[in-house]
């Protein structure tokens, strides 16, 4: 297996993402206490805009590594990445090298961040790939639905592709399920029936962040 990227890696990020979110915009953070102190976890995340990632690495109660395309790890941006223990992952294809890092986090009782809708969308957890539900039932590890809001309701005028700065970002953390039927089966048809139960789950989240937040 894949070695697992760096803990205190993670770690370092997670500082600078305090230090970026905190300065630059208003996080609310509401229901942090619901994610697992300890253990593997993954975190599930909608994503509208850029920013969401570092919103979550930032404002989430344990360093975090985020599955990230490849696309992203452009410049100085890739070695970056690389060390606060992120995963690059090829979206072209089954990318193997990413699989064994992201079980890796979740064998040594980290937290592994994902996108499940895969790109950045509407963010409404609307279209799920089946990666989340594999890791979930493959490791056994909780999931914890994350909803990020208003980060591209107000854009800035200074940076067009961000918000404006100090705007309210709502994050919005859910109560930690298990995706499994509790078989323990990993056959298409259980991954499938997994991919439903965990889609369900994000969509009433998002609904109660919006309703919670009056977003």
């Amino acid at each position: 297996m894949s070695q697992a990227p760096s803990l205190k890696g993670a770690a370092v990020g997670r500082r600078i993402g305090i230090g970026l979110m905190y300065g630059l915009w208003k996080p609310r953070v509401l229901g942090a206490w619901k994610v697992p102190a300890s253990g593997p976890v993954i975190l599930a995340v909608n994503h509208s805009h850029n920013i969401d990632g570092p919103m979550v690495m930032g404002t989430a109660p344990r360093p975090l590594h985020f599955l990230i395309k490849k696309e992203a790890y452009v410049g100085p941006l890739g070695p970056f990445l690389d060390g606060i223990g992120q995963v690059k992952v090829d979206r072209g294809g089954p990318d193997r090298t990413a699989i064994g890092r992201a079980l890796g986090v979740l064998d040594n009782g980290g937290a592994l961040g994902i996108f499940p809708e895969g790109t950045r969308g509407e963010g409404d957890f609307a279209s799920l790939r089946a990666g989340l539900a594999y890791f979930a039932v493959r490791s056994g590890a909780p999931i914890v639905p994350v909803a990020v809001l208003g980060s591209g309701d107000t854009p800035g005028r200074v940076v067009k592709g961000l918000p404006a700065l100090k705007s309210r970002v709502d994050v919005v953390f859910g109560s930690a399920f298990d995706a499994g039927d509790g078989s323990g089966r990993r056959t298409r048809t259980a991954l499938d029936e997994a991919t439903v139960r965990i889609q369900d789950r994000l969509t009433a989240h998002l609904a109660d962040a919006k309703r919670l937040t009056g977003r």
